[in-house]
């Protein structure tokens, strides 16, 4: 075999023509990654393993403490293992509910593996120190053992919150749309909101502690203070950067002033409200806690403050938690909400 057959006894393009058609069948290679090289639905498979891991690291050694839910944990584990097998194994048989799963089988791999660690880590071998860091069992004990007060706690948080947040909101996009319809209310209202609104709501805990009649007034004051800002602003922004063209053609066809506002300043404004609703919801959370811990005597910031006086560092981990959730679920909440108002969007722009 000479030198000049070696590109065609290994398969090499001979000519222009079939270079191109190598060169593009080398650029049509399905992308690899960790999952695809897994077996079919392998994913699902090696995080049903993970979480199976993780019920036997608390059974297979002896715990360092006194945590009375440790079995509880472990046959949690073994069932959410089984679970995810079972819903990977005959996942098209499940319709939408196995295709979820097996989209989430990353993370349910992640925490499998994340919570065994934790469980070695704290309850195990102790290689991080007590109290500070409690296993993954001493926070389902304070679920079982504490419920009642935390249960009371997350709906007097949900209660200061939420009525702060509204208020806020409210009060915000009133504000923001008169500033951005009107030019003489924003020759008196924005100096007021350029001194004001810089300054964090929590700077003015002594004032509204001493102005309102109760600590709750004054923590949904601050709350609300928290969220009318970003909501203000984001409102007047949206309205002023409505293009005049939309009024001419309103005004041309006879609309009123009120049908401009209404019809024309508010609705192409959405877009931009909603984002300063979503970032009046992370301040308002941020003061909910702060306001909870220094005046108000019930809420999940008081709980906070209750378990770090008396060392509970599990029951301030499993406040947390439950904090989180609400925060995660008023987000999505919101979310969806935006999703219903702003559907028109979908064509406009690329979600």
């Amino acid at each position: 075999m000479s030198i000049y057959s070696v590109p065609e006894a290994v398969g090499l393009p001979q000519s222009v023509e079939e270079g191109a058609a190598f060169a593009g069948r080398s650029l049509s290679l399905p992308r690899l990654s960790l999952f695809r090289l897994l077996p079919v639905n392998g994913s699902g498979v090696v995080a049903s393993a993970a979480w199976a891991v993780f019920g036997l690291s608390c059974l297979w050694w002896e715990d360092r403490g006194d945590w009375s839910r440790t079995h509880e944990v472990a046959i949690s584990a073994f069932v959410i293992a089984g679970i995810v097998l079972v819903t990977t194994l005959s996942g098209s048989l499940l319709g939408r509910f196995g295709a979820g799963l097996q989209k989430r089988a990353p993370w349910l791999l992640v925490l499998g593996l994340f919570l065994s660690l934790w469980e070695v880590a704290t309850a195990k071998f102790g290689w991080l120190p007590l109290p500070f860091f409690p296993p993954p069992q001493a926070i389902v004990e304070v679920y079982t053992d504490d419920l009642p007060k935390l249960l009371d706690s997350a709906f007097a948080s949900v209660k200061l919150q939420l009525g702060g947040y509204v208020i806020g909101a409210v009060a915000g996009f009133l504000t923001g749309v008169s500033i951005g319809w009107s030019r003489s209310v924003g020759y008196w209202v924005h100096p007021i909101l350029r001194f004001i609104g810089p300054l964090p709501a929590t700077a003015w805990l002594p004032i509204a502690f001493f102005t309102f009649p109760s600590s709750w007034s004054a923590s949904t004051f601050l709350i609300a203070l928290a969220t009318g800002f970003p909501v203000t602003v984001l409102t007047w922004s949206g309205v002023a950067s409505v293009s005049n063209a939309y009024y001419d053609v309103a005004r041309t066809l006879g609309a009123k002033p009120s049908f401009l506002v209404l019809k024309v300043a508010i609705p192409a404004a959405l877009p931009h409200v909603f984002v300063g609703l979503f970032m009046g919801l992370g301040s308002s959370f941020a003061v909910l806690v702060v306001a909870e811990m220094i005046g108000v005597k019930s809420g999940l910031g008081w709980y906070l403050q209750w378990a770090q006086g008396w060392a509970a560092y599990a029951n301030m981990y499993a406040a947390l938690i439950v904090m989180s959730l609400l925060c995660s679920g008023a987000i999505t909440l919101l979310f969806r909400t935006r999703d219903r108002l702003l559907v028109w969007q979908k064509g406009v722009v690329k979600w």
